[in-house]
């Protein structure tokens, strides 16, 4: 962790649908966001020249396209990412050790060769949006905390830096994986008062920081706020002074 990360944990989500309402965000919070994500719907409108242009203009990125697939794939769409110049971005912990180990090993003997900045690979471990119930429509019986805790488990044992769960399981990730360097980004937060929209397992920024997240995606409380400065800036002071506490 370098001392930036520990000071600005905000990760604004920039789920629009052209390169230009992204960039027009990115400039407006430079300086109060401490990163920028850039996921699926982004990606797609725009394409990796997005990401490109606001590394350009200083900004860091959380690449967030959930890799999943068979070892050497992931490998290859990591060892693109980490080219392309992001600060983070994820695979899905359901992919299996022999995955993450892949992408890991060959996103960090690239950087090496290459000489550039190495980024920090996390695994998805159970969506947000997800519920016991969902959980077991698609086979997967344990309990949600538990699961969430397996894969937390799994991820630290294959290699990869950390994880993304949800902030209601910060605190049985931290007791479970002793690694102090084990990241946890965290997106369901959501301000006291805000709209919960398709999150169900939520926390306010200060709550999520409290309980030991590094980073919290927030997307909507931030970029629909009539003023999405003000907002950020508010949600920043909340996490300052939870992690004083």
């Amino acid at each position: 962790m370098t001392d930036t990360q520990i000071r600005n944990p905000i990760v604004v989500a920039l789920d629009v649908e052209s390169s230009d309402q992204a960039l027009s965000l990115v400039e407006r919070l430079r300086g109060v966001a401490g990163m920028f994500k850039v996921g699926k719907q982004l990606f797609t409108a725009a394409g990796p020249d997005v990401v490109r242009k606001i590394i350009a203009m200083g900004e860091r990125v959380f690449l967030d396209l959930k890799f999943h697939d068979i070892p050497n794939t992931v490998a290859m769409a990591g060892v693109e990412a980490a080219r392309l110049g992001v600060s983070i971005f994820n695979v899905h912990a359901m992919g299996g050790s022999k995955m993450m180990r892949a992408v890991t090993e060959a996103v960090t003997e690239t950087a090496e060769r290459e000489r550039m900045a190495r980024p920090l690979i996390l695994g998805v471990t159970v969506l947000t949006s997800h519920t016991q119930d969902s959980l077991k429509e698609v086979g997967i019986e344990p309990k949600l905390e538990d699961e969430v805790v397996n894969l937390a488990r799994l991820c630290d044992a294959s290699g990869i830096d950390g994880v993304v769960a949800s902030p209601l399981e910060i605190a049985p990730i931290r007791s479970a994986i002793k690694n102090p360097g084990f990241v946890i980004l965290t997106p369901g937060v959501r301000p006291a008062g805000a709209s919960l929209d398709d999150q169900s397992r939520v926390m306010t920024p200060a709550e999520a920081i409290h309980a030991g997240a590094n980073f919290l995606v927030i997307g909507r409380p931030i970029t629909a706020a009539d003023d999405p400065v003000a907002a950020a800036r508010k949600i920043l002071e909340e996490t300052k002074q939870a992690g004083a506490a």
